[in-house]
C-alpha cells in the first residue's frame, strides 16, 4: 500500500520544480495556473535569485503547492495517477497540496487560499512577538511539559509533532526562549529557535483561523478521490465539510505527522513518496517507522524513476 505525501514551509528552494515544469508540459500548465490565479509570476519568484522573497510566508505557501502538483502533473504524465496511491497527507500547507492533488480543490482556488492563509498568518501577531523552536531528542509528553512549565501566563504549545525525536513548540517570544532556555534540564539534547516570522500552530493564529474560516466557506470542495490524513486528527478523512473545519482547526492546532505517519503505516502502508521540494519528510518518517519504503519525487529523473518502479 503507497501512500503521496507533500512537504510543509522550510522545504522551499530557488530553483524547485523548474526542471520537471521544462521537462514537462504538463508541469508547466500548473505554474502558469498559479501564477494566473494570482495575478502575479510567483514563478518568477521561484526560480529567481531573491531567497527572502520566496521565504515570506505568503509567497512560500503557494510556491510549494505548485511545485508539488508540477511533480503530480509530471507523473500523470508518465502514466502515475492518484490511483497509485491508497492515502495522501500534507505537512502544515502540504495539506491543501494533497487535497488539490486529490482534487478537493482547484488549483488556482489552493493558489489563492495559500496566498490568503501566508498573509493572515503573517498578520495575525507583530513582527517580535512570536516565536517558534525546535526541541531535539526529547519525547512528545517531554515537549509537552516542557511547554507547559515554560508558559507561565503566556501562550507555548507544541505546534508540530514531527518524529521521536524532534518536536516544534510555538507561542509569545518571551515563552518560547524560556522553553528553549530550560530544555536541557528536562532531558532535550538541545533547543533552538527557527527563523520563521511567525508563531504558527498555536493559540495566537486565532485571529488567521478566522479569516481562513470565510475563506474556505467560500470555496468550491468536492470529495477528495484518495482519502487525506488530516494533521489534527491524524487519521483520514472524505467528507468535505469535516475537510474544511480541520482545515480551520489546522491554523491554531496541532501537526499530528508522527501520529499520521503512524497512522498509515497501522492501515499497511509500506511504501510512501515525498511529491515535491526536498526530503525533509522522508527522514521523519524513516525515524518514525523504518518499515516503510521513502521515495522523494521532484526531477524528472524522479519521475521516470518513480513511473519506472510502478511498471516494475
Amino acid at each position: 500500500m503507497r501512500a503521496f505525501v507533500f512537504p510543509g514551509q522550510g522545504a522551499q528552494a530557488l530553483g524547485m520544480g523548474r526542471d520537471v515544469a521544462q521537462a514537462y508540459p504538463a508541469a508547466q500548465a500548473i505554474f502558469d495556473e498559479v501564477d494566473n490565479a494570482l495575478g502575479e509570476k510567483l514563478s518568477d519568484i521561484i526560480w529567481g535569485e531573491d531567497l527572502d522573497a520566496l521565504t515570506l510566508t505568503q509567497n512560500a505557501q503557494p510556491a510549494l503547492m505548485a511545485t508539488s502538483l508540477a511533480v503530480m502533473a509530471a507523473l500523470k504524465a508518465e502514466g502515475v495517477g492518484m490511483d497509485a496511491a491508497s492515502f495522501v497527507a500534507g505537512h502544515s500547507l502540504g495539506e491543501y497540496s494533497a487535497l488539490a492533488a486529490a482534487g478537493t480543490f482547484s488549483v488556482a482556488d489552493t493558489a489563492r487560499l495559500l496566498r490568503k492563509r501566508g498573509e493572515a498568518m503573517q498578520a495575525a501577531v507583530p513582527v517580535g512577538q512570536g516565536a517558534m523552536a525546535a526541541v531535539l531528542g526529547l519525547d512528545f509528553d517531554g515537549v509537552t511539559k516542557l511547554a507547559a512549565d515554560a508558559a507561565d501566563g503566556d501562550v507555548c504549545q507544541v505546534a508540530n509533532q514531527n518524529d521521536p525525536t524532534q518536536n516544534v513548540i510555538s507561542g509569545s517570544k518571551a515563552a518560547v526562549e524560556r522553553a528553549v532556555g530550560m530544555a536541557k534540564e528536562a532531558g532535550a539534547k538541545r533547543a533552538l529557535l527557527l527563523p520563521v516570522s511567525a508563531p504558527f500552530h498555536c493559540a495566537m493564529m486565532a485571529p488567521a483561523a478566522d479569516v481562513m474560516a470565510e475563506a474556505l466557506g467560500t470555496v468550491e470542495m468536492a470529495a477528495p478521490v484518495v482519502p487525506v490524513v488530516a494533521n489534527v486528527v491524524a487519521e483520514a478523512v472524505s467528507e468535505p465539510d469535516r475537510i474544511r473545519a480541520l482545515l480551520v482547526e489546522q491554523v491554531t492546532g496541532q501537526v499530528r505527522w508522527m501520529s499520521s505517519v503512524e497512522w498509515m503505516g497501522a492501515q499497511g502502508v509500506t511504501e510512501i513518496w515525498e511529491i515535491g521540494a526536498g526530503k525533509a519528510l522522508s527522514g521523519m518518517i524513516r525515524r518514525i517507522n523504518r518499515d516503510i519504503e521513502c521515495r522523494a519525487v521532484l526531477s524528472p529523473d524522479d519521475v521516470k524513476a518513480a513511473a519506472a518502479a510502478l511498471e516494475g
